[in-house]
Formats: structure tokens, sequence, C-alpha cells
């Protein structure tokens, strides 16, 4: 099935359907961030395009059955599986654990997965008319069975950060287009934040339903057993990140949120905590929902420390007036590029 021959919709906000589910070691680029057209590339091999799409190598594997299935590798674990597959490293994925992931086995260099996706359900988001938040429609277009996860385990202990874009129910929402030919494909991508850079992420993963469908994300549910809520160190395989739901409307100058963008303004512009070459980075994102507090005026954030400080003086705080912190849900995002 061609891309454009499925129900998409444009992906929002990753956080944005929280509501309806909840109303050192150092990360380093192998061959170290590739600098292209004024921007800063963290993933080697990939191209980053004009159309905020990045272009990476089409990789076939097949699943215990027999069946094929496409997947992309953006990081690995270590520089032994980062050197055969052409990555960075980002050493944090070694801490997924045997729980969040799914083991891998190779026949002659092909991965066989034991989790498979189904990409044939319609995708369909929608938010409060007026306001955008909440959602009041938020279908996933893809689903990960009990054994999927975006982070496979090797046969030699080593995790890639390797999600599945295509079987024969269809394709990926990220994808744009594929050319079996070059072996190439082609995702879209998200903008949003990084300790006060601009940035592009992949959005391939999410472990509710929710995010998973206003991302046009794989709902992964395996995935929620990466540690630890609340802990980006590294010793953790999470990293931190804050999602607005009612920020700034509007300008396209100071807009932000998971209002602003089902309202169909852009993307809510979330608050990553890490960059890629930073030690406590990881493509896993603990999800921390963050609700502007009654008398402020909401402005754009684009430091996560920031949003830490705006909590403890109380101009923040969970969705509802609760206290700020990790809504427990992960969210799978690796940066590809500054903007």
């Amino acid at each position: 099935m061609s891309p454009a021959a499925r129900p998409r919709l444009r992906a929002v906000a990753l956080t944005a359907a929280l509501a309806l589910t909840a109303t050192g070691l150092t990360a380093t680029v192998l061959a170290g961030p590739a600098a292209a057209a004024g921007r800063t590339v963290f993933v080697p091999g990939v191209t980053v395009n004009a159309d905020r799409t990045a272009t990476f190598p089409l990789r076939t594997g097949r699943y215990a059955d027999g069946r094929t299935v496409d997947y992309v590798v953006i990081e690995a674990s270590t520089s032994s599986a980062a050197a055969r597959y052409g990555v960075g490293v980002v050493n944090k994925l070694a801490n997924t654990g045997r729980a969040a992931s799914q083991a891998v086995t190779l026949d002659r260099g092909t991965i066989v997965f034991s989790g498979t996706v189904d990409f044939s359900p319609v995708h369909a988001v929608a938010g409060t008319p007026g306001t955008g938040w909440p959602p009041v429609v938020a279908t996933p277009g893809s689903r990960g069975d009990a054994g999927y996860s975006p982070i496979v385990r090797l046969p030699d202990g080593s995790y890639l950060n390797a999600p599945q874009i295509g079987n024969g129910t269809g394709l990926h929402d990220k994808v744009v287009r594929i050319d079996r030919a070059k072996k190439t494909v082609t995702l879209a991508l998200t903008d949003g934040f990084a300790r006060g850079d601009a940035v592009v992420y992949l959005s391939t993963d999410a472990t509710a339903e929710g995010p998973a469908a206003l991302e046009g994300s794989t709902y992964a549910p395996r995935l929620n057993a990466a540690p630890s809520p609340g802990d980006d160190s590294t010793a953790s395989a999470r990293a931190s990140l804050a999602a607005f739901v009612n920020g700034p409307t509007g300008s396209p100058a100071t807009r932000q949120g998971i209002n602003s963008a089902l309202l169909g303004q852009g993307d809510p512009l979330n608050v990553l905590a890490w960059t890629p070459n930073q030690g406590r980075y990881s493509p896993l994102w603990d999800v921390h929902l963050t609700e502007w507090a009654a008398g402020t005026t909401p402005e754009r954030v684009t430091r996560f420390a920031d949003v830490e400080d705006l909590a403890a003086d109380h101009a923040v705080s969970a969705p509802g007036g609760g206290a700020w912190g990790p809504s427990d849900v992960v969210v799978n995002c690796p940066i590809i590029a500054t903007a």
C-alpha cells in the first residue's frame, strides 16, 4: 500500500491525549555530528530535507513466519552495533531492559523480529472546537502487539532503536515516500526545542493510545517498562520532556502547545531536556504534561530547566492543578537535527 493510499492526518502533539489516558555515561555520535545547510545532523547516513522530512536507509527484515517487514535503524547502544548499522551511539539505550525491548535473532545478517505491528487502522484525531485541548478523538493508525517494541535486543546484547515502518498491513503514518530501488524511506519530522535550540525529531512510537494517535505514531505499550519515570540520569533509559497543554496560540513567532497544535497552527513545540551529544540524552522521552496556572500569561518556553523553575514557582502544574511531574508515558522521539 502506498503512503497516498492510507488515510493519514498530520501529526500534532506527542502527549496531547494523555488527557485521554490519565486526564556518567556519554552519548556519542560515531562519526560526529555533521553540519549541513546551517544545521547539525545528529544521525549519520540521514539526509534532512527542506520539507521537514528526513531520508533514511530502508532496511528489510522478516518475522518468524516468513513475512517481510520494513524498518529503520536510528541509534545503537554500543560502538560495535553502531558501526555495523552506520548509526550513532546512545549509551542509555543499554538501560532499556528486557521487559521494554523485543529480542530478535539474526539469519545471515537479516533481523528476525519477535514482535509485529498492524498498520491497517484508520488514523483519526480531532480537538475540542474553539480551544483545541483536550482532544475528543484520538485513534492510532498503527498498533504494536504484546511483543513489539521499537528497541530491539540483538543476540550479542546490544540494543538498537529500530522502529518498524511497514509490512503487509500497510505503512507507518510518518512515511512520506519509499524508494525501494534506492533502498531509502523518507519520514516526516516534528519541530521542537532542546536546551533553547530549535530541533526536529522523529516520533515513531508511544506507550499510550492518545499520544500515539496525536503524534502519528505506533501504539507500543511494551515500551512503558523502560526505567524509570522521573529519572533521566545516566542510570535510566528515559530523558525528560515537557509538553504544554494550554500554551500561547496565534502568532507563529510565539505560539506553543498541544492546544495550538490541535487548532491546526503547527507542531506543539515540545521542550526536550537534552541533545544527542549529551550523556543524559535518550530517544525515550519521559513526558511531563504541563499546564499554565490560572492568572498567568502563557509564553513560549524553550528550555526544560525553565519549565522546572516555573513548576517550582507554581506558575505551571500538571493538568487540572495537580503536582507537576512525569506522566508515566514514554515516547520514542530521537532528535535528528537542529532546525
